[in-house]
């Protein structure tokens, strides 16, 4: 089945404005992101899709392959769709984030060969919490699963909520998972996704997937050892300069 990596990438971030090009040992984040997903060894072909000329020179001056896309999509997902839909013949599509430069190639794979799978329309991924501060804070989104493997639903908030016992047990009474935001769809999901209505439960918790869910279309999990980190602050840029000097970047 082929597989391509569509890495949506925007210039203007609230918090961080301009973090695709900040440099990490040399290389910008943008670039970091592409050589990580590159060496997954599922997929076919790796575009970046943006909506701002900088990112787009940055991306052909190291020899990536980038396409320009709309600057009114409100989300990754649907700039990943524009992209698809000239690519109807590409049997499945891996949505990458931006903003995580120590990519774990493995686990692009782990969501490529679930979609192999002839039920799995949509996956993702999810990791144990091991921690009360991680499962409490609203930033890291927890997903509760089926014993099949697809998701129950997705929170910013502690899910199950252990009302029995104090808040710093949870962690030992139940077990947690952390969503990780690599996802995988069948090209021709990613195309009717893009054109739903934003759900009610969407715009509560603000995550998309939920949109998805209350749709009825269901999300099939891989479980993952690998921690993920996204730069979302100038802070988290100091700590992932700290992490490329211990890998030697």
């Amino acid at each position: 089945m082929r597989t391509i990596g569509i890495i949506p990438v925007r210039y203007q971030s609230t918090r961080f404005p301009g973090k695709p090009l900040i440099e990490i040992a040399g290389k910008t984040m943008v670039q970091r992101v592409y050589e990580q997903a590159s060496k997954a060894t599922t997929l076919s072909e790796i575009i970046v899709a943006t909506d701002d000329q900088r990112i787009f020179d940055v991306v052909e001056a190291f020899g990536g392959k980038v396409v320009m896309t709309s600057s009114t999509h409100q989300s990754g997902t649907d700039r990943c769709a524009e992209v698809a839909n000239h690519h109807q013949d590409i049997a499945a599509i891996i949505n990458i984030q931006g903003d995580e430069p120590f990519l774990d190639p493995s686990q692009v794979d782990l969501v490529a060969n679930l979609l192999l799978k002839q039920e799995v329309e949509i996956a993702t991924l999810a990791r144990k919490i091991d921690s009360t501060t991680d499962l409490i804070n609203p930033n890291n989104v927890k997903v509760v699963l089926q014993k099949s493997g697809k998701a129950l639903y997705f929170s910013r908030s502690p899910i199950p909520y252990n009302r029995s016992i104090p808040q710093e047990e949870w962690i030992k009474k139940s077990t947690y998972f952390k969503h990780i935001g690599v996802y995988g769809f069948k090209t021709p999901t990613l195309l009717e996704i893009a054109q739903l209505s934003r759900s009610p439960l969407e715009k509560a918790e603000l995550l998309e997937q939920l949109r998805w869910m209350e749709h009825g279309l269901p999300i099939h999990v891989a479980l993952t050892d690998t921690p993920s980190f996204g730069i979302d602050t100038p802070e988290d840029w100091e700590k992932a300069k700290l992490m490329a000097k211990k890998l030697n970047w």
